[in-house]
């Protein structure tokens, strides 16, 4: 490509080769050859949610690092959560991909150079291109990714590609709500900021989990909560953490959420809680919109039957609503995640409109984001139907971004949207596919197809940071190698607006430092990256577009390295602070008035029915992230729930024979997944909550996406997960056992370990590996008698065994020269299954003297053992915190603080200390 000037960034002159030498935009930010962070603590990002919390990383100069809050970081004031404090133990290199690779044929992926694979990606590109045009290749990205990253990928496939089949993982979480922001306010703008949960004095919070996965602004909930009273709402199907915490639950059918805010602009209108003289002066649309609310529900009793919500309680929520003025309403995935998402958000947006509350200290509707870059990946274009900086497909915003980035091929018009693409790429429409940084064959609905998808393309390219996922599995052409959390450089966006600085404070390993744009774009570094983004931004803006990052624009490298976090709009000339929109309109439609929105009558995409006669919801763990590629290698996430799971109400589980601890199989028009039973009151009746976690690279068959369906809201592209028809079927084994294994990972699939089901999970000192089978105790050990089999795990050395066949129990283990635990085997019958937490503990133990090494084979401690894991920051278990509870009565959480430290530091296993203290509470 020929390198010249724009208005404000590089650009490229005349009609140029539109691959030319490919580089790669995961990780434009790469430190140079020979750079090392040199600071002894760095400010840098938490690479998790968007609640975007500052941390301090100090290198041990052995590779790893001691990870804190940041105090001065306004997201979170030195507070974490029990994932962004066990990010040190995270950054081993033991399961990174470390050298591009390159597949020949039906062969493996082998190592190449940089050169051979960077060519062959332009080769790949190139031949789709000229056979079968621009709109035949497509990138998938990642709200992992940082922005100067999304930015050079979308800029090169919308400028000079030609393509605007660029979508991202964002579209799985949040595009409902762009959607929702676009049709009401004109713009995908977020009114409110974190601040305003300090000032409401109601908060409701719609289909969010937030004291799992959002812990940290939970807990500045609990504090505003402590200090001024505010009134917590939670709305959801499940009665959830969060849910036990509030001051009133609402457990709505699931997908209902337009029928509760329908119901509650009718009753503002009937109660005369509107302000008239903000809907006269700063919107349009309000009596269409409320006609339509009084059709869905006329009154009280009829939102109550619609919703499955008991009519006193939402009486209480709407009087609640119409007497508080300073009223937030939070939602996240439980809203977004839907295929009629954008009617729900809008339907929260109408209700404050209607009474004005938008933009004013306390008070608007506020979208808590998933990823911890979803809204830098918004900002640049990273979804298929934007164009960078807030902008859009029409003809002056086209010609306007072609003109800046001088784009000899630009992108005319909307490209696929990430479940439409993946479809084209079935239908072979389109031939190439660079996937970064995300796991599509496990996070996309119909997961199954989504796998046969990707294996026949005729060119996909993947980089990523691990060695091994379930898309790499897919057989890629070539794999790159990326740069890691705490090696990477730029900025991200949290879900307030504010942007900062991601800082390396690790050098790049193995060859991840060739990765960046040297010669593409004339980037010089992410600084510069950074500047034309923000130069974008300003360009003939004038204040018609809400994304304004013109101060920025010439920031030079040394105060892009100290940049410290800011939240747009940050304009030329104008000071920075907290920036709120809309409290006297300026709304960013054409007439700059807000837009109601009339939603449509609320249904599943795919109801239950005979066949498959319960609803699927699928969500998060409190201590685990997406695929757990990161927060898998940490024992202490590993140890709330170490294995997947399926929760049922125990009225559903009896119906279908099935115990607490058996599996599980769910079964839907589209895949199956098998789980292990745990039975909840909590859970509603007629549904089912099972995380996203596993993958197959983690558990056999557990890729709960393989059930969802790939219906999508017509308007944002968002899928349903929290909806999908399934049927559940106990699942008879024999035998349940764990082998312990020190260091590497357990064995998979090399026999005679196999097993019909297995999970792996991290444990101190190595892994554990949880299986079951059909095979019975003398089977297994017949099977494992022999030296070969436990070479494959890993382990050699002394061994000892216990076999008591009649009890159907079968224990060994092998200790190593130093007389070390190497592997531990214990199986027992399916009925009473050894427990991880009795065992775990082994591969901590040092030299142990022959003459005790057969009492390890008890497998239980039952004097001693800590129990199943309640807080993972302190490794508190629910035996020790029982102990403690029974041995005093009248404890309280501060003293289960003081005496074991449990829910002193994130505070998400705060909701479970409270439900272990409340039965003694009420004991006589």
């Amino acid at each position: 490509m020929v390198m010249g000037e724009t208005p404000g960034g590089n650009g490229v002159d005349g009609e140029a080769d539109p691959i030319g030498p490919i580089v790669h935009p995961t990780a434009p930010t790469a430190p140079r050859a020979g750079r090392a962070p040199v600071r002894s603590v760095v400010h840098t990002a938490c690479p998790y949610c968007g609640v975007g919390c500052g941390l301090l990383a100090r290198p041990d100069g052995r590779g790893g690092a001691t990870i804190a809050g940041d105090p001065a970081h306004p997201a979170n004031h030195g507070k974490l959560c029990s994932k962004g404090a066990a990010l040190g133990e995270t950054l081993g290199l033991g399961t990174r991909l470390l050298h591009p690779m390159m597949r020949q044929g039906a062969g493996p992926l082998r190592r190449v150079s940089w050169d051979d694979a960077l060519g062959r990606v332009a080769e790949g590109f190139r031949t789709a291109i000229e056979r079968h045009g621009p709109d035949s290749v497509s990138f998938y990205l990642s709200g992992q990714l940082l922005t100067e990253d999304y930015y050079a990928a979308n800029k090169l496939a919308k400028g000079f590609l030609g393509t605007a089949n660029v979508d991202t993982n964002s579209r799985l979480c949040m595009a409902s709500t762009v959607s929702g922001h676009r049709r009401a306010f004109g713009s995908d703008t977020v009114p409110g900021v974190y601040a305003d949960l300090d000032l409401a004095d109601l908060v409701v919070l719609v289909g969010s989990n937030a004291a799992w996965c959002h812990p940290v602004l939970f807990r500045r909930l609990e504090a505003a909560r402590a200090a001024r009273g505010t009134r917590l709402v939670v709305i959801d199907p499940r009665h959830t953490a969060t849910a036990s915490e509030a001051d009133l639950a609402l457990h709505l059918n699931p997908g209902k959420d337009t029928i509760i805010f329908a119901g509650l602009l009718a009753f503002l209108a009937e109660a005369g809680r509107l302000d008239t003289a903000y809907i006269a002066a700063h919107t349009s649309g309000f009596e269409a919109a409320l006609a339509r609310a009084r059709a869905l529900a006329p009154d009280i009793d009829a939102a109550a039957r619609a919703s499955g919500v008991p009519a006193a309680d939402l009486a209480a929520f709407y009087r609640l609503f119409a007497e508080t003025e300073r009223v937030v309403t939070a939602f996240s995935q439980g809203v977004n995640q839907s295929a009629q998402g954008t009617d729900k958000v809008n339907a929260i947006i109408n209700c404050h409109l209607a009474t004005g509350r938008i933009g004013r200290p306390g008070m608007g509707p506020f979208s808590l984001t998933g990823q911890p870059n979803a809204m830098g990946g918004r900002e640049v274009g990273g979804l298929a139907n934007q164009l960078a900086a807030h902008m859009v497909f029409t003809p002056e915003a086209i010609d306007r971004v072609g003109r800046y980035w001088r784009a000899p091929r630009m992108a005319t018009r909307e490209g696929l949207k990430a479940v439409a693409l993946f479809e084209a790429i079935a239908e072979r429409r389109i031939r190439a596919l660079w996937v970064m940084g995300t796991n599509p064959a496990v996070s996309l609905p119909e997961a199954d197809r989504q796998r046969k998808a990707l294996a026949q393309l005729d060119f996909l390219a993947i980089s990523d940071n691990v060695l091994a996922s379930d898309t790499l599995a897919c057989q890629p052409h070539v794999a790159l190698p990326a740069l890691g959390w705490g090696e990477k450089d730029g900025t991200v966006t949290n879900s307030e607006r504010r942007i900062s600085r991601q800082r390396p404070f690790l050098p790049p390993p193995g060859e991840a430092r060739r990765l960046g744009f040297a010669g593409a774009f004339g980037w010089d570094g992410p600084a510069a990256v950074f500047r034309e983004h923000a130069g974008l931004s300003a360009f003939e803006n004038d204040g018609t577009r809400d994304f304004d990052l013109g101060a920025l624009a010439t920031v030079d490298t040394a105060a892009y390295d100290a940049l410290a976090p800011v939240q747009w709009p940050v304009r030329a000339g104008e000071t920075t602070g907290e920036t709120r929109f809309f409290a006297e309109g300026g709304f960013f439609t054409p007439d700059r008035r807000a837009r109601f929105v009339a939603p449509e009558a609320p249904a599943l995409a795919q109801p239950a029915s005979p066949a498959f006669p319960l609803v699927l919801l699928t969500g998060r763990t409190r201590d685990q992230w997406h695929t757990m590629t990161r927060t898998g290698l940490s024992p202490r996430l590993g140890g709330h729930a170490p294995a997947p799971f399926v929760a049922m109400n125990p009225a559903d589980a009896a119906r279908r024979g099935i115990g607490a601890g058996d599996l599980v199989r769910l079964s839907s028009p589209h895949g199956a997944a098998t789980l292990l039973a745990q039975l909840s009151a909590d859970q509603p009746p007629g549904t089912l909550f099972a995380p996203i976690h596993w993958s197959d690279t983690t558990a056999s068959g557990a890729r709960v996406n393989a059930l969802i369906g790939a219906e999508v809201d017509p308007v944002s592209g968002q899928p349903e997960s929290k909806g999908a028809p399934v049927r559940a079927e106990r699942v008879d084994a024999a035998t349940r056992g764990i082998l312990l294994v020190r260091g590497a990972a357990p064995v998979r699939d090399a026999a005679p370990w196999s097993a019909a089901w297995w999970a792996d999970v991290a444990v101190a000192g190595g892994h554990a590996r949880l299986f079951a089978d059909a095979r019975d105790a003398t089977a297994w050990r017949q099977a494992l008698w022999r030296e070969e089999a436990w070479r494959q795990a890993g382990a050699s050395g002394t061994a000892v065994e216990h076999d008591d066949g009649p009890a159907g129990l079968y224990r060994a283990a092998r200790f190593d020269a130093d007389g070390r635990v190497a592997a531990a085997l214990f199986i027992g019958p399916a009925v009473a299954p050894p427990r991880l937490d009795a065992v775990k503990h082994l591969l901590e133990q040092a030299n142990v003297a022959p003459e005790a090494r057969r009492a390890l084979l008890r497998g239980v401690d039952a004097a001693g053992s800590p129990g199943p894991q309640v807080c993972a920051c302190f490794g508190v278990g629910r035996h020790a915190l029982e102990r403690l509870v029974a041995a005093e009565p009248g404890v309280d959480l501060a003293t289960l603080g003081e005496r074991l430290k449990a829910g002193t530091a994130c505070g998400s296993c705060r909701p479970e200390l409270c439900r272990l203290l409340r039965p003694a509470a009420a004991a006589p």
